[in-house]
């Protein structure tokens, strides 16, 4: 069936960059884009009236986790200093003995509410993600029965996903004096690869090509060097793109340093690890940040030399009083730029301003991180770290995952009057402001209503999900602390 977006600004591409049509038109067939244009002269049986909004392609999320994030909502304004800013460090490190409490990410399969909590995680990451605007994701290394959890909400709702088991061959525990310790298990390192493998077979290219495999080394700290070898060797083999975080983290950075005398992109670069399939997280601790008190670093060029990109998530590390050391000094050097969200709210509006406001901050400069080139992270760049050509684009021939967009926000005047949609979107929007998503050619949000989810309900659940995490830290935290204690209320709590 062929469907005709009426506009509208329509942002189109030619030329190897976005264009902007004004008034234009979207036709769309089945799963693919058949024109992009100022008029469309062919028959069309169905029609999107999106006159007065901005139509463009959907968002891609370079860096998600699953779950509601209850635990983040302890570290908000606080932390542990000698964690350096690491926020999970904070809330996913469990006193040696214990496991995380009330976290399905973290439950045995068999804890009694397993089951029911990693699906309320799907849900509510999957519909946060349609309901702004986000049409393609990369799930960050969550295990395997998160993955499987969220295979089925893919379907039922219908995102495009890049779905991989996590491994790595330790973890980080608190000791007995609430100090940072890793466990190393090579073996179930190995494991683990071996189940992720097993997961990527089940999945690349189900869901009528929806799903695709992907390989999560969860960080290069806690990697073997035999696991990140792995990790390429399997890349290489099954045309995969790979995902880890790496240079975001001071206690990462000089670990590896203590180590092997080397930073961590130049250890990845010595197993063979950067490429253009390689989405580096964060990666805003490189050695040629002054914080690192590094001489003679060259992480950027490096990078850059492979066409590595930099999954940048603005919003959760400015919680952590941290941003990219430079926008035009990463886009200098090469390296793609893409957006994540990581944690919360999944809204890559607010990513884009965000990107924009500490790039021009960070570079000194009020042109860099333009609103052109944050959008285009957010779309395009996402799109070349996964090699797709169909994907971040309104042109004939790429899929058809299309965003409508409110630039009159209902009874609202946030946006007052729009000359460039695109550097109003930026400067105004917010992720609430998308009322329609298209993927694969389908309605899958349609004036803010996703079919099949109560959103009310929905967060109901994770409000009591919130609770019950909230309730159990002191039986895990390394240093056996209350809620309260770890993130005291903002103003005293008058309960009389």
């Amino acid at each position: 069936m062929r469907t005709l977006v009426r506009g509208g600004w329509v942002v189109g591409f030619a030329e190897g960059t976005h264009t902007l049509v004004p008034d234009g038109v979207v036709a769309y067939e089945d799963d693919r884009i058949v024109h992009v244009g100022r008029r469309f002269d062919g028959r069309a049986e169905a029609e999107i009236d999106a006159r007065g909004k901005l139509v463009c392609p959907g968002f891609i999320d370079t860096h998600v986790h699953s779950g509601h994030r209850a635990s983040h909502r302890l570290i908000t304004d606080s932390g542990r200093p000698d964690f350096f800013g690491q926020p999970f460090l904070d809330i996913s490190v469990p006193r040696e003995g214990t496991r995380v409490g009330g976290d399905p990410r973290y439950a045995r399969p068999t804890d009694a509410d397993a089951e029911a909590g990693t699906r309320l995680l799907a849900t509510f990451t999957i519909a946060e993600m349609l309901r702004n605007g986000i049409t393609t994701f990369m799930e960050f290394g969550s295990q395997l029965r998160v993955q499987e959890a969220l295979l089925g909400e893919v379907d039922r709702l219908g995102l495009r996903a890049y779905l991989g088991a996590g491994y790595d061959s330790g973890r980080w525990v608190g000791d007995e004096k609430g100090r940072l310790k890793r466990v190393v298990d090579e073996a179930a390192g190995v494991k683990e690869f071996e189940s992720a493998m097993a997961f990527i077979r089940k999945v690349d290219g189900t869901v009528n090509g929806r799903v695709r495999g992907l390989l999560a080394p969860r960080e290069v700290e806690t990697c073997s060097l035999d696991l990140l070898r792995a990790t390429r060797k399997a890349a290489d083999e099954l045309r995969l793109p790979i995902v880890t975080h790496a240079a975001y983290n001071i206690i990462e950075f000089y670990e590896i340093v203590r180590e092997h005398r080397m930073t961590p992109v130049e250890l990845m670069e010595s197993v063979g690890l950067l490429g253009r399939d390689l989405t580096v997280g964060h990666g805003n601790l490189v050695a040629d940040n002054g914080l690192m008190s590094y001489s003679g670093g060259r992480d950027l060029e490096l990078m850059g030399r492979y066409g590595v990109t930099v999954s940048h998530c603005p919003v959760n590390i400015a919680r952590r009083a941290r941003s990219l050391d430079s926008w035009a000094k990463y886009r200098a050097a090469g390296i793609n730029l893409a957006l994540g969200s990581d944690t919360y709210p999944r809204d890559l509006i607010m990513q884009m301003r965000m990107a924009s406001y500490f790039g021009k901050v960070m570079s000194h400069n009020l042109a860099a991180a333009s609103a052109a080139e944050v959008f285009e992270a957010a779309t395009l760049g996402g799109a070349r770290a996964l090699g797709r050509t169909d994907l971040g684009r309104l042109a004939p021939g790429a899929k058809a995952d299309i965003v409508v967009i409110d630039l009159e926000t209902r009874d609202s005047l946030r946006f007052g009057p729009v000359r460039d949609p695109i550097k109003a979107l930026v400067e105004c929007g917010i992720g609430d402001d998308v009322v329609t998503v298209i993927v694969d050619g389908v309605l899958r949000m349609r004036d803010r209503v996703i079919p099949g989810v109560d959103l009310a309900a929905v967060r109901r659940a994770a409000q009591d999900a919130g609770e019950r995490v909230w309730e159990r830290v002191q039986e895990w935290d390394p240093l056996e602390r209350t809620a309260e204690r770890i993130s005291p209320w903002s103003f005293p709590i008058v309960r009389d």
